[in-house]
Parts: C-alpha cells; sequence; structure tokens
C-alpha cells in the first residue's frame, strides 16, 4: 500500500474549506433566485384554469405562440454555441452554459404554466441554478474541473429549493447526469448547495408541503413485495410518459419539415390542440396538477385512467414546443397511479401514492437512489424499505429510456445487454449481450429441442 503523505489530508481539508465556501456561495444566490421565480408562479400559476372554454382557446394558443417567439427568437441571443442544457453544459461543455440567454426559460415556462400548459416547475429552477452556477465559475476564473462540480451544485441547488428536499435534490443534481454512475467527487459539493439554498428558500419565505403517510414501523414482508408489485406498474407507466413524448416532439418535428413550417407556429398549433382536448379531459389535470397530488396522498379516490390523461397532457404541451419542467408530471402520474392501484392490494392509497409518487421519479428520469431518499424526506423513515423496494423495480423495467435525451448511459441495468459506454441515451443502441445470446444458442435452445423431441417419442 502507497505511504500515506503527510500532506494528503491537509489537501482534502482544503478541499473541504474550499467546497464550503463555493457550494454555499452558489446555494444562496440559487436558493434567492429560485424564490423569486416559485413566487412569480405561485401568483400566476391556477388563477384562470376555472375560466370559460373560449377564454382557454385564446390562451393556450397564444401561450404557444409566444413560448416559440422566445425560443425561436431568444437564442439567437446565444452567440457562444453553447447548448442551455445542464446535463450538457456538465458532460459536454466542461460546465459553460450560453448566461445571455439565462432568462428565456424561467420565463417561457411562467406562460406555459399561468396559461394551462401541462408541466413542472423544477425544469426552470434547475436551469436557473446550473446558468447562475456556470457564471459563478466563469466570474472566479475557475478550471474546467471545477466549473462541472459548480454547475452540479446549482442544479442539485435549484432542486433542493423547488421540492423542500435538500439531500434528495442534492443526489438528484448528481445522479442525473449518467445512468449508472454517480460521481462521487460531486456529493460534497452538491449536499452542501442543496442544504444551503433549501434554507436560504425558506428564509424568503417558499413555503413547502409536508406529508403524513401511515407506514407500519413493523417492517412486513407482504408490503414490501406490494409496494415491489406497485414499482413494476409505475416503471411501465413511466416508459408510456417517455415514448409519449418524444413521439409527439419528433411528430411535431416532422410536421415542420413537411410543411415548411415558422417553428414558432408549431407550439401555437400545440395549444389549439391542447384547448380541444380540454373539452373531453378534466381541467384537474392542467398545469402543475399538484391539487391532485396532494388528494392522492390524503388517500382520496382519483380517477383510474387519470395518469394516461396527465401523459397526454404533458407530451402534447411539451412535444409541441411549450417549454416547462418534466418531473412534477412525474409526481402526478405516480401518485395517482399509486393511489388507484393500491386498494386493489389492499393497501392504503395514501402509501401506493406516496411510492407511486416517487417510483416514477426513479425510472423516467433514471435517479433511484435520489428518488428513494426523496421518498425518506417527504414521508419519515418508516416508508424507507418500501420506497426503496418500488423505486428499484421501476428503475429496472423502463429499461434504457429517459425524459432527459442527453443523459449517458456509463452502465447498462443488467448483464443480459451491452453498449458502448458514456453515450448519451437518446443515441444509445443498446443490445442484446454476447453472452446471453451464446448461453441461448448452446445451453436453452439444445435443451428445448431435447424436451421437444422427448415430447414426440413419449
Amino acid at each position: 500500500m502507497r505511504r500515506l503523505s503527510p500532506a494528503e489530508p491537509l489537501l482534502m481539508l482544503a478541499t473541504v474549506a474550499l467546497w464550503l465556501v463555493l457550494a454555499m456561495l452558489t446555494g444562496a444566490l440559487v436558493g434567492t433566485v429560485c424564490s423569486l421565480f416559485l413566487r412569480l408562479l405561485l401568483a400566476s400559476e391556477g388563477r384562470l384554469y376555472d375560466a370559460s372554454w373560449a377564454l382557454l382557446a385564446a390562451l393556450l394558443p397564444l401561450a404557444g405562440l409566444a413560448n416559440g417567439l422566445l425560443l425561436h427568437y431568444g437564442y439567437r441571443l446565444n452567440v457562444s454555441g453553447l447548448k442551455d442544457e445542464p446535463i450538457v453544459a456538465v458532460n459536454e461543455q466542461q460546465g459553460r452554459m450560453p448566461l445571455a440567454t439565462l432568462w428565456i426559460k424561467p420565463l417561457a415556462a411562467l406562460i406555459t404554466l399561468g396559461c394551462g400548459g401541462s408541466a413542472g416547475k423544477e425544469g426552470p429552477c434547475s436551469h436557473i441554478g446550473a446558468g447562475v452556477a456556470a457564471g459563478l465559475g466563469q466570474a472566479l476564473r475557475l478550471n474546467a474541473e471545477l466549473r462541472k462540480r459548480l454547475v452540479a451544485c446549482g442544479v442539485s441547488a435549484g432542486f433542493a429549493s423547488v421540492f423542500g428536499t435538500p439531500i434528495a435534490g442534492a443526489i438528484y443534481g448528481v445522479e442525473m447526469l449518467a445512468i449508472g454512475r454517480i460521481r462521487h467527487d460531486f456529493l460534497f459539493p452538491g449536499v452542501v448547495a442543496g442544504v444551503t439554498a433549501f434554507v436560504v428558500s425558506r428564509l424568503w419565505g417558499t413555503p413547502y408541503p409536508e406529508y403524513h403517510i401511515a407506514f407500519e414501523p413493523q417492517f412486513t414482508q407482504w408490503l414490501f413485495l406490494k409496494t415491489v408489485l406497485i414499482g413494476v406498474l409505475c416503471g411501465v407507466a413511466a416508459s408510456w410518459f417517455v415514448e409519449a413524448v418524444q413521439l409527439t416532439r419528433l411528430g411535431f418535428a416532422w410536421l415542420g419539415r413537411r410543411f415548411t413550417l415558422w417553428p414558432p407556429l408549431l407550439p401555437l398549433a400545440g395549444g389549439v390542440l391542447l384547448a380541444l382536448l380540454l373539452i373531453v379531459l378534466p381541467r384537474d389535470f392542467m398545469g402543475l396538477s399538484l391539487p391532485v397530488m396532494e388528494r392522492a396522498l390524503q388517500g382520496e379516490p382519483v380517477p383510474w385512467l387519470g395518469f394516461l390523461v396527465k401523459i397526454a397532457l404533458v407530451s402534447l404541451t411539451l412535444g409541441s414546443g411549450f417549454y416547462g419542467g418534466i418531473v412534477t408530471p412525474q409526481f402526478v402520474i405516480g401518485t395517482v397511479l399509486g393511489g388507484a392501484v393500491a386498494p386493489l392490494l389492499g393497501m392504503h392509497p395514501a402509501q401506493g401514492a406516496a411510492v407511486g409518487m416517487v417510483a416514477v421519479v426513479a425510472s423516467a428520469s433514471n435517479t433511484p437512489v435520489a428518488a428513494v431518499l426523496m421518498g425518506v424526506e417527504l414521508f419519515g423513515g418508516n416508508s424507507t424499505l418500501y420506497v426503496a423496494g418500488a423505486c428499484v423495480s421501476a428503475y429496472l423495467m423502463i429499461g434504457h429510456r429517459s425524459v432527459y435525451p442527453a443523459q449517458h448511459l456509463a452502465y447498462p441495468k443488467a448483464a443480459w445487454f451491452s453498449a458502448p459506454g458514456d453515450q448519451p441515451v437518446g443515441h444509445e443502441k443498446v443490445q442484446l449481450s454476447y453472452g446471453l445470446l451464446r448461453w441461448w444458442s448452446e445451453v436453452v435452445l439444445p435443451l428445448w429441442r431435447r424436451l421437444r423431441e422427448a415430447a414426440r417419442r413419449g
């Protein structure tokens, strides 16, 4: 074993001190800016959802056009050539982001949610966090590795300030970067930034919900197996969600190419279709849909197919070109599905809603560790084992799909698959491994032939 250098503990202490300063500064800045955004969102979201259908039919297309104009013309201010996606900033751009366009997505999200588009609130906050952190890294002239850690800190702080889960938010900002790998060197900065952003957001008066889900203090294997089954169903629902969003995006992109449409017209058309859907679909699933989620977590009855309604509205909103977050919809999908299935399994609906809420996040975002910690922070320590079973089974069931096409695939989820490492999921080609195919051809097929031959003779 290599001898311990006397300087090593001092260097590690200096690392702790460095990140206490940088991550706390980042968390404080991100928590403040995100609190301002959340105040604006609270003042606008849901105010018009009970208006007449005629008013919504006018507002939704206008909101789509406004989104299209912002995203089409606003991004002309970006002369850097950098993409403004946090995952890309860390994985491919050495912690750099275009700062001139930082305001566009938060403003577009306010318009989307204020006018009834179905989306989430965490996307703008993670974008704000990444942008603020990237700007700070550039201002301090940090090197590439420090900038990447700082951007991951910003994302963690953004999630922590939105959901009030500082540890889960910190892990989410790190775990979302790649499937199958967590950068442990990002953890300390992420936790410090997440906790700081949460504390600062509370000081600014950001409200956070409290949930009281009655999980039995005495662990039961039978209830654990039921939560695993809910996780499996949530993984299937998450795969439908991912596919629906991606197919809708491809469909609108094809329409734009086929008819040479001016890009801002695509979200306008999406707004028209949303208005038409709201003739037959319940308005409860507009916007953030938090009242539906709250009712499910209180054990109240929820519509059986409500999760499909949410998938349809979110897919049309985001797929047509509106901007908004994509994690809050996962909460709603999971709580509605879990709450509907739980009584069939002899569970309390609130228990099913709770494990379903985090299971869909574990699956669609490929962040099982963050999802488990989120369940613990939201629902208490008695939920830990049940949440863990649901999250991990859901994470496996979705396979190698993701709501983040830029998310890298570090390792396949099972030994039966193989794939080149560290490629974006959107470009990844996951195949059955050679070892599995050889085992199938050398063991399973000959055994099947012998059994079939024996049956024929007998």
